[in-house]
């Protein structure tokens, strides 16, 4: 069979994955050293992303790994990108009006409350929010800008290609979040959330593994997140 052949039967599979009705986030038997090289993940990366609001091609791929174990979740990052903006900055600076950044928004039982937004740059900046409401029927925008994951963990690497970006999120800090349903995860547990990229290159993009069916508060959906699912 032609590589090119195994490749395009490669993307179909992986995006079947990301367009089906849950996203798996496999179980690591091994340690992952969050240091920005990624020769140590074994779980497979999804993508790639596309336009968050109309499933259109990226102009630059972006592709993300999910991984979990007993004390944390992990994401790992793959983008290319050949004009990167940005800098290092203090943490929870404002980097996603203004950096090359990608990010995990979570929010375990779906209900638009008290969801989490993490985002790290090229350079390892990374910040954290709580966001208890968005929409007008919960009152409006209110986020908490002092909450802070205590132990997370956010490398970045520049190569020749781009970046890669690895996170850690230890469930311990997340469990204290009131009314948001972060119940620490077993095999089978199901929680809502999305990975996003945004790309102030050449050509400004906002990006998603999953897309949505309209843009009204931009990433900001939880209702159409997608389902990711902790399996063996």
């Amino acid at each position: 069979m032609r590589f090119d052949t195994i490749l395009s039967s490669l993307v179909v599979i992986i995006t079947a994955a990301v367009n089906s009705q849950n996203i798996p986030i496999p179980k690591t038997k091994s340690k992952i050293s969050i240091d920005g090289d990624l020769s140590d993940w074994k779980t497979p990366f999804l993508g790639p992303f596309v336009i968050h609001d109309s499933e259109k091609k990226a102009v630059q791929n972006t592709f993300v790994s999910l991984s979990w174990d007993k004390k944390n979740l992990y994401l790992a990052y793959k983008c290319t990108d050949s004009n990167i903006i940005g800098k290092t900055q203090d943490k929870d600076s404002q980097i996603f009006y203004t950096d090359d950044l990608v990010e995990i928004f979570l929010d375990p039982d779906g209900d638009s409350h008290n969801y989490i937004e993490v985002g790290v740059n090229a350079f390892s900046t990374n910040y954290d929010l709580l966001l208890k409401c968005i929409s007008p029927e919960c009152g409006g925008w209110n986020t908490e800008l002092n909450f802070d994951i205590k132990g997370i963990e956010t490398v970045s690497n520049i190569n020749s290609d781009g970046y890669t970006a690895e996170i850690k999120i230890p469930f311990s800090s997340l469990e204290k979040i009131e009314n948001g349903g972060f119940i620490k995860p077993k095999i089978g547990t199901k929680w809502k959330g999305n990975a996003f990229r945004i790309d102030y290159g050449n050509t400004t993009e906002y990006l998603a593994l999953h897309p949505y069916k309209s843009s009204k508060f931009g990433f900001h959906q939880p209702e159409e997140f997608a389902v990711f699912e902790f399996v063996e």
